[in-house]
Formats: structure tokens, C-alpha cells, sequence
């Protein structure tokens, strides 16, 4: 295989990389759309070569992503830590899950980990990969 140059990220905040198939990471990426009100953030789905690009800059294999990330500039949180990055971001009420940080991360994670590995069979896959209402396409990378 023939490693692919990485792509110039555009730095204009965090982006969320989400599994554009996956139908639970679609419809929380369409929840945080509707509720990002200060517009911060921008998807990128894992499927796309922007999220591939940053999966191998993060030393992660884009061909099997166990995670969500949330990658801002040179930093990169990933699990229950990119989940809760998120959600404090949106402003009350969602900003109330911060109380889950008093959970330490090696008990967090797990959890995260369990619902990823099991996304496709519980929640379902989509057959294409889910693209977002137009009025949301200057986030989308």
C-alpha cells in the first residue's frame, strides 16, 4: 500500500470525526448540528480522506476506527473524553454530563469502547454514508 500524503486540516476549531455509516454516530452528529448554536465545531466523517487524514496523523487506522475523535489543532481526545468534550461544549442542559469526569476515564472508557464495538448490530448501518441537510454543509468537511 502506498501511504497517501495528509490532507491540509482547515483550522477552524474542533472537528468531530464520526462514522458517517454508523446510524447512532449519524444521529448524534445531526444532534449536535441542530444544538451547536455558536456553530464551533465541523464534522468530518471517518469515511471521508479529511477523516482518514487525521486518523493516521493521530497514529490510528483509518480502515478501523474504534473511536470517535475530536481533534483540535494538535490536540486530540478520543472515547468518553471526546464524547464529553462535545456535549460541555453545547451549553446547558447538555453541558450537565460534565459530572461524568468525576468517573475516571478507565472506567468511562470501557463502557465507550462496549457501545462502539456493538454500534453496527444494535443501532444498525446504513448502506450510504448519511450527509447532512444543506443549511449544515459549511460545517461538514
Amino acid at each position: 500500500m502506498i501511504p497517501t500524503p495528509d490532507l491540509a486540516i482547515p483550522s477552524t476549531g474542533p472537528i468531530i470525526l464520526f462514522d458517517a455509516e454508523c446510524v447512532l454516530c449519524s444521529a448524534n452528529a445531526q444532534f449536535v448540528l441542530e444544538r451547536d448554536r455558536k456553530a464551533v465545531f465541523r464534522l468530518a466523517s471517518m469515511q471521508s480522506e479529511i477523516g482518514k487524514s487525521l486518523y493516521r496523523r493521530h497514529g490510528m487506522d483509518p480502515a478501523d476506527p474504534a473511536s470517535l475523535l475530536v481533534v483540535d489543532g494538535d490536540r486530540m481526545r478520543r472515547d468518553s473524553d471526546a464524547v464529553l468534550s462535545i456535549y460541555e461544549t453545547l451549553g446547558f442542559p447538555w453541558s450537565v454530563v460534565r459530572a461524568f469526569r468525576i468517573v475516571p476515564a478507565a472506567l468511562r472508557d470501557p463502557v465507550y469502547r462496549f457501545v462502539a464495538r456493538h454500534r453496527y448490530r444494535v443501532f444498525g448501518r446504513r448502506d450510504t454514508c448519511w450527509v447532512a441537510p444543506k443549511h449544515y454543509r459549511d460545517r461538514i468537511l
